[in-house]
């Protein structure tokens, strides 16, 4: 059990580390990108391709006070985005009473592909 926990240990300092060279490389093709203005390219042997979202982020106080059902609070429970996308497509909130709870950061997706 001793090696497995070991092995384990490892491998979580080699994902951290991974991750952390994956999340600066993907910063420097997002900034080459945006600095070329380009969404797309084929560089070498790979597609590279920008997909710009909004993402919002609720703010929880103001999201209480926009809805006024218990119930739909006790659904949502804290401000979760995908819980509130939810809400919207199935008509049980609307729009119009959650515009002024959230505040809307755009996000680069990063697409690499191999041709």
């Amino acid at each position: 059990m001793d090696k497995k926990i070991a092995r384990y240990y490892e491998l979580k300092q080699q994902q951290k580390s991974l991750e952390q060279e994956q999340a600066e490389l993907r910063a420097d093709i997002i900034g080459y990108m945006t600095e070329q203005q380009l969404t797309q390219a084929e560089i070498g042997h790979y597609r590279v391709k920008l997909v710009y979202q909004e993402r919002k982020e609720y703010d929880g106080s103001k999201l209480y006070q926009a809805l006024p059902d218990p119930e739909l609070w006790r659904l949502t429970s804290r401000p979760d985005s995908a819980k509130i996308s939810s809400l919207l497509k199935l008509n049980v909130i609307s729009e119009e009473q959650l515009k002024d709870t959230y505040t809307a950061k755009p996000t680069a997706l990063l697409h690499v592909e191999k041709t």
